[in-house]
């Protein structure tokens, strides 16, 4: 791998984890008013699958987007400004944090509900197929999702009209609470997946280049051959399932687990590897003081910004 990719993920990562850093930091005074899925601890998945992607290629995700939405666009203005619920944000202030989209920049939408956004992901595909054009529809979802009937459905239909979908599930071992082992009858979702015909792919590390190089594989088959992969992507978040507080005093999970997966954090790690590479610190520091100032921006604009008015309340809203 090349240093000019190494630095491109180590931007996604960082951006990412210093977006949600501002978010604990300020989210108690109370003018985020949007309940925040943090994406924290597991931002490898999104940015490794996002830079393997192209700009146009459309994505959709769950409402813990923070890391997808920002490793997609590369844009936390619009992003701050919606958490902010001002007219500048993604939405003009209307959805908060778990509807997050910008069509333009290829996020092309987040959903509350779970398992909500793999339909209109495998419905994206049969119409890039349709128009044949060489771009890939690439989904975002939870373990938790996979028991959900439209996880099926969407698996099925994309296998039987082979449509270029990219599905990345981004397994972190629980649906809220609840560990995989206590919701499915089956040890690990590749080996049922074998009965379709979709492309499987499967990564448990963690790390970002080892996702990236993952992703470039499974993305370059779909791309080619215009066929459905599937990428299963252990990861692990650090905080509570919705806030930005720890859990472990709710005894659902192994506080030393969490510390094997914080000694091989991906940021961390990559940052080293960035100077072991032979790239010059002060040329990283440089990066990260630009990716600071552009968050420390977009918070100033967002929290100086006006909210939408009353009589806009209905409107974009199907009702």
């Amino acid at each position: 791998m090349d240093n000019e990719t190494r630095v491109q993920l180590y931007n996604k990562l960082y951006l990412a984890r210093r977006c949600e850093d501002a978010i604990v930091q300020f989210y108690p005074d109370d003018e985020m008013r949007s309940p925040m899925h943090m994406s924290y601890g597991q931002e490898a998945t999104a940015a490794g699958v996002c830079n393997a992607l192209k700009q146009m290629d459309p994505i959709f995700t769950s409402y813990r987007t923070h890391a997808t939405y920002l490793c997609k666009t590369m844009e936390c203005e619009k992003f701050f400004a919606e958490l902010y619920g001002k007219t500048s944000g993604t939405a003009r202030g209307k959805s908060g944090s778990m509807h997050l989209a910008n069509p333009a920049l290829g996020h092309y939408g987040a959903s509350a509900i779970v398992g909500s956004q793999l339909a209109p992901a495998v419905g994206t595909a049969y119409a890039i197929k349709y128009k044949k054009e060489k771009l890939v529809s690439c989904v975002f979802f939870g373990d938790g999702a996979i028991d959900e009937g439209t996880f099926w459905e969407s698996i099925n239909l994309a296998a039987l009209r082979e449509v270029p979908i990219v599905f990345v599930c981004e397994d972190n071992g629980f649906a809220v609470h609840t560990p995989t082992t206590q919701r499915q009858g089956f040890s690990n979702i590749i080996n049922v997946l074998k009965e379709f015909r979709i492309r499987l792919f499967e990564e448990t590390t963690g790390d970002v280049e080892s996702i990236y190089e993952t992703a470039v594989e499974a993305i370059g088959y779909c791309r080619s051959f215009q066929k459905p992969v599937f990428i299963k992507l252990n990861c692990y978040r650090y905080l509570e399932h919705v806030g930005i507080n720890e859990d472990f005093h709710d005894d659902y999970r192994d506080k030393e687990e969490f510390k094997k997966w914080k000694e091989r954090d991906s940021l961390k790690i990559q940052r080293t590897r960035l100077i072991d590479e032979g790239i010059d610190e002060e040329n990283i520091i440089k990066i990260e003081r630009q990716i600071d100032l552009q968050i420390e921006n977009a918070i100033k604009k967002a929290k100086l910004g006006i909210g939408p008015k009353p009589e806009e309340l209905l409107q974009g809203v199907l009702i």
